[in-house]
């Protein structure tokens, strides 16, 4: 493992795998407070983190590779649209999340997942934070979206896009079961 990898493994250790590199300059660390991430850990059954957020970070599929267990992988949907919500079924640990399809190439891990999340840097964007009696807003979000993009560009560019763990590239079928909750499932979650 090179100086600048992260170690990931999920609760119990049976997945792991390294994000390499796993730098400031190579993703983005950043809080999401939105109702979607904390109903997936509540339903996963893990902690509920409010009031504070799930931390993140942001990169492209091609920095990330597992060492074992990826056939535990397994994929929640909250709903028929949204984000894939990677886990471990051995131990519903949420992994990783990523877009429904492999087009737009990134891949946003839970640094609670990370094993030294030091080597990430500091969290340097909050979405949906909440104030009472306000709208949800976000911080210093331009600079997150920004380099999301200069990253996707740049792996679409070098072709490196084509390299993830998520997705059969050919087809765009994930690599792992799909499980959209209902509504009724939904709704014991968010509220």
């Amino acid at each position: 493992m090179a100086e600048s990898d992260a170690a990931f493994s999920c609760t119990c250790g049976q997945v792991r795998g390294t994000i390499s590199p796993a730098t400031p300059s190579s993703g983005t660390h950043l809080t999401c407070h939105c109702k979607d991430c904390r109903a997936a850990a509540i339903y996963l059954k893990q902690p509920d983190p409010a009031p504070g957020g799930v931390d993140l970070f942001q990169t492209t599929p091609d920095t990330i590779r597992f060492s074992q267990g990826k056939e535990r992988l397994a994929i929640l949907r909250l709903g028929p649209k949204g984000p894939l919500r990677w886990y471990a079924s051995c131990c519903k640990a949420p992994m990783f999340n990523t877009l429904s399809r492999p087009g737009p190439r990134f891949a946003t891990a839970i640094v609670d997942r990370i094993e030294d999340a030091s080597a990430i840097g500091p969290v340097r964007a909050r979405a949906f934070v909440q104030a009472a009696g306000e709208s949800p807003k976000h911080k210093n979000m331009g600079l997150m979206v920004w380099r999301l993009m200069t990253r996707m560009g740049a792996a679409r560019l070098s072709g490196r896009w084509k390299q993830t763990p998520f997705f059969d590239v050919e087809t765009g079928i994930p690599s792992a079961p799909v499980n959209v909750l209902s509504a009724d499932e939904r709704a014991s979650v968010t509220s």
